[in-house]
């Protein structure tokens, strides 16, 4: 990187750190609702409550829905991070806490491969390319990395092509071990509740990131500037710790409830 290209992330920085405020209650919000849809998921496969609707495509519309805010946002954060390679160490270790608390605690709902590991992941890969994805158009960037997501959606499968429609079978021979499931070739058997690969969601943190170029070129991240809900900017600045002790809050509050209903 250039020192000319160190000015100007720190301009960049200086200018529009305030806007993270919008940006955190965009976060917040999603933080609420992975909290709900994870309080659901423990009464269903816990618990053992049977709540038909949580199998719907509505649930699962609502999953997703969920997952890729928090992955686009990080990619769109990506251009403002002070220590994006620490940042993303930070985020890249909480995955594997996350792992190996699931494995020794409920090896039968354990995550592999979560979103944690996924975007931190992500922020180690394209710490230092910043200046190089600046060189290109953000509007271009922007289309094509959504189109790969699409077309790469269905690699964990087995075949490549848009989300319900599978245009090319893929060969088996690349499901092979951990290192294939990593990069989004899970071999057969594999298993995790909370399933990211590297591939197809590289694709669409790299979308947020080129928005977020997009915006700066067109002056529209002025729309960002002010907060409106500072309690959802709170919950989304502390996103990370609670990500990490929310399922065990949980998992206190519905056993606290049975204690006191005489269950």
């Amino acid at each position: 990187m250039t020192s000319t290209d160190i000015k100007r992330e720190e301009r960049i920085r200086h200018e529009h750190g305030q806007r993270c405020r919008k940006l955190d209650e965009i976060r917040g919000l999603a933080v609420i609702n992975m909290i709900a849809y994870h309080f659901l998921w423990d009464l269903v496969y816990i618990y053992g409550f049977d709540l038909g609707w949580y199998r719907s495509n509505g649930a699962y519309l609502w999953q997703q829905a969920i997952c890729r805010t928090f992955i686009f946002l990080s990619g769109f954060c990506l251009p403002l991070g002070h220590n994006t390679a620490r940042r993303g160490l930070t985020v890249f270790a909480g995955g594997a806490l996350v792992t190996a608390v699931t494995l020794a605690v409920m090896p039968d709902s354990r995550v592999i491969f979560g979103v944690l590991t996924l975007t931190g992941s992500c922020m180690l890969l394209l710490c230092r390319a910043g200046h190089a994805l600046r060189r290109l158009p953000p509007a271009l960037g922007l289309v094509v990395s959504l189109l790969l997501f699409g077309v790469t959606r269905g690699i964990n499968d087995g075949w490549a092509g848009f989300e319900g429609l599978r245009l090319v079978k893929l060969p088996e021979a690349l499901y092979r071990n951990l290192l294939t499931a990593y990069i989004g070739f899970p071999y057969k058997g594999f298993y995790s509740t909370d399933y990211f690969s590297l591939f197809p969601w590289l694709f669409l943190f790299l979308a947020g990131c080129f928005l977020f170029y997009l915006m700066e070129q067109t002056g529209t991240l002025r729309l960002l500037v002010k907060g409106r809900v500072p309690f959802l900017a709170a919950i989304g600045r502390h996103s990370l710790i609670i990500y990490l002790l929310h399922q065990p809050v949980i998992y206190l509050v519905c056993q606290l409830a049975l204690v006191f209903c005489g269950e």
